[in-house]
């Protein structure tokens, strides 16, 4: 293991290693219940952001741009603590969901689970919002 390695690794300093598109992984779970919301990216600025203002802010690869959790739909992350993995190139935040995560409506984007046979079936799936009504693109 490099000095370096060991530094981003063993250290106290804070070095997020972004992949080759300039982003790292993030996990967002509910604070009070531990339930995984949703898995998104963030760039340096989205980082940042994050841990300046303590909402969450993330980078949409299919948009292609930054955007801030709620700026649309109004159902916020408020981060309650921030971790990086063992090798910073992943982050995880708890955090206190106003509403659904995800823009499908949902309390978590985890709404399906996967049967004997690879079929999927719905679990906790009822819809929190109508994205119709919230996302007029």
């Amino acid at each position: 293991m490099s000095k370096h390695d060991h530094d981003r690794e063993e250290g106290l300093e804070f070095q997020p290693k972004f992949d080759a598109s300039g982003l790292v992984t993030c996990v967002a779970t509910d604070a009070a219940t531990g339930d995984v919301l949703m898995v998104a990216h963030m760039n340096d600025e989205a980082l940042r952001k994050t841990i300046e203002s303590g909402e969450a802010w993330y980078f949409s690869r299919s948009r292609n741009a930054l955007w801030r959790k709620g700026e649309t739909s109004g159902q916020t992350q408020r981060v309650v603590e921030m971790r990086m993995d063992c090798d910073q190139d992943a982050v995880w935040i708890r955090v206190e969901q106003i509403g659904a995560a995800c823009h499908t409506g949902r309390r978590s984007c985890f709404y399906r689970k996967v049967d004997s046979g690879a079929r999927l079936s719905f679990v906790a799936a009822d819809r929190l919002f109508d994205p119709k009504a919230v996302y007029r693109e």
